[in-house]
């Protein structure tokens, strides 16, 4: 977290995230539109959970954006989600029960209010501040924040969709997150990703990073 907050607004950077989290949308309501209600209890890529519980936690998360958002607009800091972990596990466990049209509906129109607020943020409330589920948070970072989400969950759905399908862009600019956490997790002066990882295409570099590929020669990077 950046101590002065003002300065993590950049309008370019936030509309460029925009950007992508909404094309990102758009390829994800593509894929499950025609989604049954067995296909949303098949299983996903992620322990425990089904499709339907990825794609009610994605509706669920969009929610939670603009809850943090209309808050920053007031002027307020609020709690990424009321009941803070154990209310979001409780939504998404009710909500992965819906009958698939609700429940795609229910990710459509979500998605779509998220679009609306982004549009309507005044420059000087992404300056804000809330309280996401793994701690404080820049206002002005929620769309890539969101933009991530919607990328890896996609993965997750087993669907198709691959990190060979994740925008070179979102790659790029997730690379550079990702490897600076990596680095802060090692001793100092070994603060290199692993040469195998290096040698690995970038997209394939970044789903181990983000736990979703694997890299012959190396263990989990551990990070997610």
């Amino acid at each position: 977290m950046t101590s002065d907050p003002a300065a993590a607004v950049d309008p370019a950077a936030i509309r460029r995230d925009v950007d992508g989290a909404t094309a990102a949308h758009r390829r994800l309501l593509d894929t499950v539109s025609g989604l049954g209600d067995d296909d949303l209890r098949r299983p996903s890529a992620l322990p425990d959970w089904t499709v339907g519980h990825v794609l009610a936690h994605l509706a669920r998360n969009a929610d939670s954006h603009v809850r943090l958002l209309d808050a920053g607009t007031r002027g307020e800091v609020a709690e990424q989600y009321e009941g803070g972990a154990a209310g979001r596990a409780a939504e998404i466990e009710r909500d992965a029960a819906l009958a698939a049209d609700v429940l795609v509906a229910d990710l459509r129109e979500t998605a779509d209010a998220l679009e609306r607020r982004w549009a309507t943020m005044p420059t000087e409330a992404w300056a804000g501040m809330g309280n996401s589920v793994a701690g404080a948070v820049v206002l002005a970072d929620l769309p890539f924040r969101r933009w991530r989400e919607t990328e890896l969950h996609h993965t997750d759905l087993g669907l198709g969709h691959s990190p060979d399908h994740w925008p070179a862009l979102y790659v790029r600019l997730e690379l550079v997150r990702m490897e600076r956490q990596w680095a802060a997790r090692r001793p100092m002066g070994l603060t290199l990703l692993p040469p195998e990882a290096l040698a690995a295409p970038p997209a394939q570099r970044l789903a181990w990073l983000v736990g979703r590929g694997e890299i012959d020669g190396l263990a989990p990077a551990g990070i997610f």
